[in-house]
């Protein structure tokens, strides 16, 4: 396995009686895209916002290119990119003031933020439409402007947390490719999806998670081997054994 570039040790988190994320324990190889998967309120939003300094764990240890989210909050923060399951841009705002807006916040200036702003939405197919009020774009095309925003300030770890959601075929074809070049050129990915072909096209290894637990971890093919031909076995079917429900309830 590649070099770990993401530690989680025992993380733990509860609110009040409730107990989102209980014992949980992985690692991400640099340059690797691991997958989370699980139905909603198995614990994968809450482990995202404390892997990226959102939330502060009640116990456990996370270590992100070398840094403690306890202690070195804000380095930590600067390695990061998050792209959140709600959009998260302004409307009312042109694509590329929305672009530029965000890598200002990133700590770019004015000049590398538009740069960076520009190549962006060239990676993501948008740059004929920087102009354009993003009230007016696609469901798609606003899935795309999200995941640009992310890569603003050059993270080296991305977090998608459902990127995918609501959008029509080609667009998300569009994000796979996307996807899959940011590995090319040495990005680490942590995906969390619903939807189990996504998993099996683009994640190296996958975590199931329940019940703020993860179940099983390995490789896409190795978890559908135990349970019969991984040609004819899907992680869906993976987890309904495991599970006893569908991970979509």
């Amino acid at each position: 396995m590649a070099e770990e570039f993401l530690v989680v040790k025992d993380l733990h988190k509860s609110f009040h009686d409730f107990k989102a994320v209980n014992g949980v324990s992985f690692t991400i190889g640099k340059g690797e895209i691991f997958g989370l998967l699980g139905p909603n309120g198995a614990g994968k939003t809450t482990t995202i916002r404390m892997l990226s300094t959102v939330l502060t764990a009640d116990s456990g240890e996370i270590t992100i290119g070398g840094h403690t989210v306890r202690k070195e909050a804000e380095a930590v923060r600067s390695i990061i990119g998050v792209c959140p399951q709600d959009l998260a841009i302004y409307e009312d705002l042109s694509a590329l003031d929305n672009m530029v807006f965000f890598g200002r916040m990133a700590g770019l200036n004015g000049r590398d933020a538009r740069e960076q702003a520009m190549a962006n939405l060239k990676l993501m197919g948008l740059q004929d439409r920087a102009g354009g009020k993003v009230s007016k774009f696609s469901g798609g095309m606003k899935r795309r402007i999200n995941l640009a925003i992310a890569l603003m300030g050059n993270p080296r770890l991305l977090f998608l947390d459902e990127p995918t959601v609501g959008i029509d075929p080609q667009s998300r074809n569009h994000i796979y490719e996307n996807i899959l070049g940011l590995q090319k050129n040495g990005m680490t990915i942590l995906y969390t999806t619903h939807y189990m072909e996504e998993a099996d096209r683009l994640c190296q290894r996958v975590a199931i998670m329940d019940g703020g637990q993860i179940i099983s971890m390995d490789t896409p093919r190795s978890l559908k081997s135990q349970i019969g031909s991984p040609e004819q076995v899907t992680l869906e079917d993976v987890f309904l054994k495991m599970t006893g429900r569908s991970l979509r309830d």
